[in-house]
């Protein structure tokens, strides 16, 4: 049972950063919550299985992060699957997360208008995803039904995305920030690279439903030619997201800016209060087993379609592993 005299402890923030973990942390004066994303290893391992160009690297680091932001504050067992399916030069992106914490990712793009677009100088993150959509499912299990969320893509950035979705699907006053950068380190013999990426989420979520009011959806449901008055925000949601946009991208993903020394910096004068991080890794559900068993679900017309040089060779578009097997031994009745 609690004790109200007991004092929550507190410390200094860390100095050293953590990477590859999400940190939830609370602003209890300002009913304010959020999570943390600090990535190092297991983003550079994702986005160098591919030769992805930089801008379509840099932009399925962000789909990442927003992935292990949301999918990480899921209660249950399962999967958080983001997917964008657009018109633009990067027409897909896949990033699935699996509870609690592995995840895996990877791109569709169009080799020829991505090059064009870095010439023209329009890769930034709307020009290159267009107009689609982005479906966000969360997968309990077989026996559970599925759950997905979808929002249009308009030209915008992923932030843009989840900023709409929470505001039409959660109704969530939310903000995010997602960065992603590559570092450049001198070494003996010339410079190495490595990708870094993180992210911050903060929601306004107060105890009174009337605080948490958000103004009607477009168009709503007000007759026409009725002025429908404009919900006015809680102080404490704008002072919130007034702090939360002072955040610089070298911030969110900054080695020698921890996660803790992050949230401090921004709402030390509220009070901030930190909670355990989870950990995150790179991990394909692949195997050679689960590659052998597709292939042998194929009919023999299609496995026969798919031997070149006098073998059958299998590569994973989400970590680039590649399989080779030989005909015999995916025949049906092979095993």
């Amino acid at each position: 049972m609690s004790n109200p005299e007991i004092a929550i402890p507190s410390r200094a923030p860390a100095a050293t950063t953590a990477d590859d973990t999400v940190m939830p942390f609370e602003v209890a004066s300002l009913d304010l919550r959020g999570r943390v994303v600090r990535l190092g290893p297991v983003v550079d391992q994702i986005l160098s299985a591919h030769a992805y160009p930089q801008p379509v690297a840099k932009l399925l680091g962000e789909a990442v992060v927003l992935t292990i932001m949301l999918g990480s504050a899921l209660k249950i067992d399962g999967r958080f699957i983001l997917q964008t399916k657009t018109d633009g030069p990067v027409r897909m992106l896949v990033v699935d997360f699996t509870a609690p914490g592995k995840v895996r990712a990877c791109a569709g793009f169009d080799k020829d208008r991505v090059a064009a677009a870095i010439a023209a100088g329009k890769a930034d993150a709307g020009a290159l995803l267009g107009h689609g959509h982005l479906a966000m499912t969360i997968d309990q299990g077989p026996d559970m039904n599925r759950y997905q969320g979808l929002v249009a893509l308009a030209g915008g950035s992923l932030e843009d995305a989840a900023h709409e979705y929470f505001h039409r699907s959660e109704q969530i006053p939310t903000r995010v920030r997602l960065a992603v950068a590559e570092e450049l380190r001198a070494v003996q013999g010339g410079a190495s690279h490595r990708w870094r990426a993180g992210g911050i989420l903060l929601q306004f979520l107060p105890k009174s439903p009337e605080r948490a009011r958000i103004a009607d959806l477009d168009p709503g449901d007000a007759p026409e030619g009725i002025e429908v008055p404009a919900a006015p925000e809680d102080d404490a949601w704008v002072q919130g997201r007034a702090l939360l946009e002072t955040v610089e991208d070298v911030e969110l993903i900054d080695p020698d800016v921890s996660s803790e020394w992050l949230v401090y910096r921004l709402f030390h004068e509220p009070g901030v209060r930190v909670f355990r991080c989870s950990d995150v890794r790179a991990e394909c559900s692949c195997s050679r087993a689960s590659v052998e068993a597709m292939l042998k679900s194929f009919s023999q017309n299609d496995r026969d379609h798919m031997v070149e040089d006098g073998k059958i060779s299998v590569t994973c578009e989400f970590c680039s592993a590649n399989y080779v097997f030989a005909p015999g031994e995916v025949d049906a009745k092979a095993g």
